[in-house]
């Protein structure tokens, strides 16, 4: 009877501290977008000032909006040591190019502001003139880049880059595990959509997110799907977030790095699947690249980055179309 007693004290125990727990909420605007942490932990004082200072870091390195951030000194300049934030961008950046060959390029930041997505707009509205595309493209590409030790290098004079297309999801990953080194276990980490998850939300289940699907009859943008995300993370592009229109043409956000064009294929969005969020991050924009077919089997012959994709797109007929890797489950 004692042990029977001892089992049912411990059952008890566990009952109450798992209840005892409670959702806790943290959000704000960083990175030009916003921000949602939600974890279940006993303690109720907030980690909202841990948090934003985790932001205000970051920018410091990495923010092009940031005047003396080290992004822009570099930019400024012919190389700079890094610290932790930024090294961590550039190698997994550098790393994600050599992957996709040069499909994902952070060294894009001309180009990106010649088509109007950067900090300073260009003289002109629309497409770029193709002699100023071609004389970009010059000073584009991860081969000019360098990491000697904790030292960043240009190998050609007027290389710049912009980590805005992996940023956010190593950002993400960040928090995650500045939760984790407080001990909590249960979160959900939202940085502009992109998101990562681990352990069960406040009723104990599998944490569910909203993934963009096919749009209804008529419409053009994507709505909202259920996905259960546990222990995995997401990121997703798409080409009606930030985009111009011209000569019946929608040009998005995303750059190819061979050609200097603004993306305007026929893929609406794609959601990625990965082990962290940098990963999810960094190859969302390549495999939006790649189109639909060389994208899955991109997926399916590099097994190492864990990689799954859900795709929204439009057939020759204009009809929207999903499609997407195995792995790639939805509620």
């Amino acid at each position: 009877m004692r042990k029977i007693s001892g089992l049912i004290l411990i059952s008890i125990f566990i009952v109450t501290c798992a209840h005892a727990q409670r959702l806790q909420v943290c959000e704000g605007k960083a990175q030009g977008t916003y921000y949602i942490v939600k974890y279940l932990r006993n303690d109720t004082a907030s980690l909202q000032p841990q948090i934003d200072s985790i932001f205000e870091v970051i920018d410091q390195s990495l923010s092009l909006y940031r005047p003396g951030s080290l992004i822009n000194r570099f930019n400024a300049g012919d190389s700079i040591l890094m610290d932790a934030h930024m090294q961590a961008v550039v190698e997994r950046a550098l790393e994600v190019s050599k992957a996709t060959n040069g499909a994902f390029d952070i060294t894009i930041k001309p180009l990106a502001a010649a088509w109007g997505f950067g900090v300073v707009k260009p003289a002109w509205k629309g497409i770029p003139p193709a002699d100023t595309l071609r004389q970009l493209l010059k000073r584009t590409g991860y081969r000019y880049l360098q990491v000697k030790g904790s030292m960043l290098l240009k190998l050609k004079p007027g290389v710049e880059i912009d980590c805005n297309g992996i940023a956010q999801g190593y950002t993400v990953d960040v928090l995650s595990r500045f939760l984790e080194q407080r001990g909590i276990h249960d979160y959900l980490v939202d940085v502009g959509g992109e998101l990562r998850a681990q352990g069960h939300n406040a009723t104990q289940h599998t944490w569910t997110v909203g993934v963009e699907g096919p749009a209804a009859e008529g419409e053009e943008h994507p709505v909202q799907t259920l996905l259960l995300l546990q222990d995995k993370a997401i990121a997703t592009s798409g080409n009606y977030r930030r985009f111009f229109d011209q000569g019946g043409t929608r040009f998005a956000h995303t750059i190819d790095p061979h050609s200097g064009v603004a993306l305007h294929n026929n893929i609406i969005s794609v959601t990625v699947l990965a082990k962290d969020c940098i990963t999810a991050d960094g190859f969302d924009n390549a495999l939006i690249l790649m189109g639909v077919e060389k994208a899955l089997a991109f997926i399916k012959k590099h097994r190492e980055y864990g990689l799954e994709a859900y795709f929204i797109y439009k057939d020759k007929e204009g009809r929207v179309r999903v499609a997407s890797s195995p792995g790639f489950k939805k509620v």
